[in-house]
């Protein structure tokens, strides 16, 4: 029995040399940290005007991950569309009112307030609107898509 759990010690070990120097690269790549006010807000081509992105971690357009907050002015509608890969929303600020469904209907949303967190399947329609300025935190893997449930509501069909 002493032999055996010997054995174990020495495989144990063996294992943790030959893997743990890989681990360690793996985990030890370039450090992002960004104070508010160093983001830089820009217009966001694929929703309706008015939302300013400031993309953290990107770029969205590839097969990476990406981290980007988007703010949205006091009053605004976003139709019903969906996404290509799953989405993760976390509000920071405001209330972001979330629906889920193929049309825009104020009265079927759930208020997300700070802190709460979404995470919306791909191909899930949804839609949200806001009563004041809003900041959420939205992260997930590239590339990054919306598609509208209603071609017409594509802002960049316009």
């Amino acid at each position: 029995m002493e032999t055996y759990r010997g054995a174990y010690v020495w495989l144990a070990f063996a294992v943790a040399v030959l893997v743990a120097p890989a681990a360690w690269a793996q985990s030890h790549g370039s450090h992002i940290a960004v104070a508010p006010q160093d983001l830089k807000w820009a217009a966001v081509p694929s929703l309706p005007p008015g939302a300013q992105i400031s993309v953290i971690e990107g770029p969205m357009n590839k097969s990476v991950p990406f981290t980007v907050r988007i703010k949205f002015p006091a009053n605004y509608r976003l139709p019903a569309h969906w996404h290509n890969n799953i989405e993760h929303i976390t509000v920071l600020s405001g209330t972001l009112h979330m629906g889920i469904g193929d049309k825009f209907d104020a009265t079927k949303t759930t208020p997300l307030a700070p802190g709460w967190v979404s995470i919306m399947q791909p191909a899930t329609n949804h839609f949200a609107w806001t009563k004041e300025e809003t900041i959420a935190q939205v992260h997930g893997m590239g590339p990054w898509e919306v598609t509208y449930v209603n071609p017409a509501d594509d802002p960049r069909k316009k």
